[in-house]
C-alpha cells in the first residue's frame, strides 16, 4: 500500500505541478496520515485497501486541484449506489478509453528522465516494464529501487545516497527471495 501510493502520489503531484523547488512534495506528512487511516479504517470495515488511485491524475489534469474534485467524485459515488444495477449494464470495454487516458497521462513524466544517463535510465526502464508486467505499482518501484542501489554502488557513488535506499534495497531483495520460495 505504502509504495502503490507513493507512486500514485509522485504522479499525481507531478502533473499537478505541485513537486516544491527542492524535489520535495509539501505537506507528505499529512498525506501519508491520510493514506493511513482510510487503509486502517478500511480494512476494519472489511473493505478492499483503501488508498489513492492514479485515475486521480485524470482529475488533476482536467483542472481539479483543491479537493472539490474528490468532494464531487464522493457524492457522485455515494448517488451511483443506487443506479449500479443499471451501470453493471455497460460492458467493461466500454471502459478501455477512459483507461487508455489515464495510461497516457501516466507517461507524461517519462520525457523528464535522463535516458543518456544508464544510472538513472536502467532503473526508470525496469520500473516501467515492471509495473504493467506484474500489476503492481510496488514491485515495479521495488525492481526500480533495487536497480538504482546495485548501479549506485557498482559506479562507485555509493556514499552519495542515504542508507536508508541500501536498507530498503535489501529488504525489497528480501522480499523477493521470499515471494519466489512460497
Amino acid at each position: 500500500d505504502l509504495f502503490d501510493n507513493i507512486g500514485t502520489l509522485v504522479a499525481v503531484t507531478e502533473r499537478a505541478g505541485l513537486i516544491a523547488d527542492d524535489h520535495t512534495i509539501p505537506r507528505l506528512d499529512r498525506i501519508f496520515f491520510a493514506d493511513a487511516t482510510s487503509t486502517v479504517i478500511g480494512s476494519l470495515a472489511g473493505t478492499s485497501t483503501v488508498t489513492s488511485y492514479i485515475e486521480s491524475s485524470a482529475g488533476v489534469a482536467a483542472g481539479g486541484r483543491t479537493g472539490v474534485t474528490a468532494i464531487v467524485a464522493g457524492i457522485l459515488f455515494l448517488i451511483a449506489i443506487f443506479v449500479a444495477p443499471v451501470v453493471g449494464a455497460i460492458p467493461e470495454f466500454a471502459t478501455a478509453p477512459a483507461l487508455i487516458m489515464v495510461g497516457a497521462l501516466m507517461l507524461a513524466g517519462i520525457g523528464t528522465i535522463d535516458w543518456e544517463e544508464p544510472r538513472i535510465a536502467i532503473p526508470a526502464f525496469l520500473t516501467l516494464v515492471t509495473i504493467p508486467l506484474t500489476y503492481s505499482i510496488a514491485t515495479g518501484l521495488s525492481f526500480g529501487l533495487i536497480s538504482f542501489a546495485a548501479l549506485e554502488l557498482a559506479t562507485g557513488r555509493g556514499r552519495r545516497q542515504h542508507w536508508m535506499l541500501y536498507l530498503l534495497a535489501v529488504l525489497f531483495l528480501l522480499r523477493f527471495v521470499y515471494v519466489s520460495q512460497s
